[in-house]
């Protein structure tokens, strides 16, 4: 009999009649947990050999199921596996296909443990494969900023406050920001997966078990850090997954930022870089038209993952002790997390070291806007003028600049007088846009010598997952 055949539920025996079609389809999981499939077989085999050393199942049997699993993973390997949605969910598709291979010994796998524990082992396992995963397309991406930042640490960009330019910066400061902001992203994924790495196997369906099993000895077989405490806990609460995706929000909030400053600096009204054709698209209708689709995209994907985060929030918020059939639920919106975070960091990772550099226009661009303003009200203070005042004298000198249409560097000395007899030749030094960047030569400045240093630091505190 296949087992799409199959009429018979595993828990069937207190029922007196089948399970409606239509609630078959609407209660089963098999769709989407399959993906699980590795982490189910994994944890069968962790648990059949738990069973098998307190002397609950023959080595024999264990073997027997052991080799049943391995087969039955190749089966799916191979995508000839035949799932079926009377059966549910990915764990009792791969029970029913074991006991159909192996026999009786098949039904004896479950043996001291529940769906409810089985499900939440599978979930930490896969968002801690997952996690990893993630993590390295995080560092890929962080090791590309590092190469740009240290490649643009001379390259001479306006900074911005409320998108209106404020003091120059360079190209190189600028990926650094954003590498700070993934570095602190990094650590949250890291202790996400502290909480991950724990086993609930054993917990079974909310109080334990009587068998005499080794919850430790399965937790090691597992890699995991230590089992769980509380079996009521361990087997209803999801706080994990909704951390992870409290994590990706805010993760793709940070690179949400950075495609929003992609896509302006691609526009021709900044024309500050170039992506490569491989990043963009084109127009059906415009043919002068180069689109930067993946930072855009990856800005819009953020909105997903918000809601995914609110939607495992709002799934868990009113649920009592201990597994409700809600927590099916989880699974969609935490793999689509998971998915889109990893596909994001991906494009990112790819894309950020093919970025060019326009110098010319980002130079030319912060010459313009007065940009060096504060740097002459602190040349102003070193002359013994209080900073209220040299404000004052600067906003004059910049009302000046905006009549005449000159820029503060491109005033004669004698201009520059006209509004402080303090200031002399000297100040050309610090009005140009080399002096001003120079001139913030400490940790966390833009100073180009800071930005290599920055650099370094910042490779040395990448860690390989």
């Amino acid at each position: 009999m296949s087992q799409e055949d199959t009429p018979i539920k595993p828990w069937g025996g207190r029922f007196s009649e089948a399970t409606d079609a239509f609630v078959e389809r609407f209660t089963a999981s098999v769709s989407f947990d399959q993906r699980m499939y590795h982490q189910d077989i994994n944890g069968s085999i962790a648990h059949a050999t738990m069973l098998a050393k307190v002397g609950v199942l023959t080595t024999d049997e264990k073997q027997q199921i052991i080799e049943g699993l391995e087969s039955i993973r190749k089966s799916i390997d191979a995508g000839e596996f035949a799932w079926s949605v009377q059966l549910e969910d990915v764990h009792m598709n791969i029970e029913a296909a074991l006991t159909e291979k192996i026999g009786i010994t098949g039904k004896k796998l479950h043996t001291g443990r529940s769906r409810n524990d089985q499900v939440a082992t599978d979930i930490r396992l896969y968002v801690r494969d997952e996690i990893d995963v993630i993590a390295k397309e995080l560092i890929r991406l962080q090791e590309g900023l590092l190469s740009v930042a240290q490649r643009e640490a001379d390259t001479i960009m306006p900074g911005f406050t409320h998108l209106q330019t404020a003091q120059p910066v360079t190209f190189g400061h600028h990926l650094l920001a954003w590498f700070e902001m993934l570095q602190r992203d990094y650590g949250r994924l890291m202790d996400c997966r502290k909480r991950v790495n724990q086993s609930p196997l054993g917990a079974a369906a909310l109080a334990g078990t009587t068998y005499p099993i080794d919850r430790a000895y399965t937790a090691e077989l597992l890699g995991f850090d230590q089992p769980t405490a509380n079996s009521l806990d361990s087997v209803s609460d999801r706080d994990f997954a909704i951390e992870f995706c409290a994590f990706a929000s805010i993760l793709m909030t940070h690179l949400s930022r950075a495609s929003e400053e992609l896509v302006l600096w691609t526009s021709a009204q900044f024309d500050f870089i170039d992506l490569p054709d491989r990043f963009c698209t084109g127009s059906s209708i415009m043919p002068q038209k180069k689109n930067p689709d993946v930072p855009e995209l990856v800005r819009g994907k953020t909105g997903r993952v918000n809601g995914q985060l609110i939607s495992l929030l709002t799934l868990m918020k009113s649920q009592p002790l201990a597994y409700n059939k809600d927590n099916q639920e989880d699974k969609e919106p935490l793999f689509d997390a998971l998915d889109t975070v990893r596909d994001c960091l991906r494009a990112f990772a790819d894309m950020i070291p093919a970025i060019t550099a326009k110098k010319e226009n980002m130079y030319e661009a912060a010459k313009r806007g007065f940009s060096t303003a504060t740097d002459l009200a602190d040349y102003l203070v070193r002359k013994g003028i209080a900073f209220r005042d040299s404000h004052e004298i600067v906003g004059k000198s910049v009302a000046y600049g905006i009549e005449t249409n000159k820029d503060l560097s491109e005033m004669t000395l004698e201009e520059l007088q006209a509004f402080s007899t303090e200031i002399s030749e000297d100040v050309f030094e610090v009005l140009t846009l080399e002096g001003s960047v120079a001139a913030r030569d400490h940790i966390g400045g833009t100073a180009p010598n800071q930005v290599r240093a920055a650099v370094e630091r910042a490779k040395a505190t990448l860690i390989k997952p």
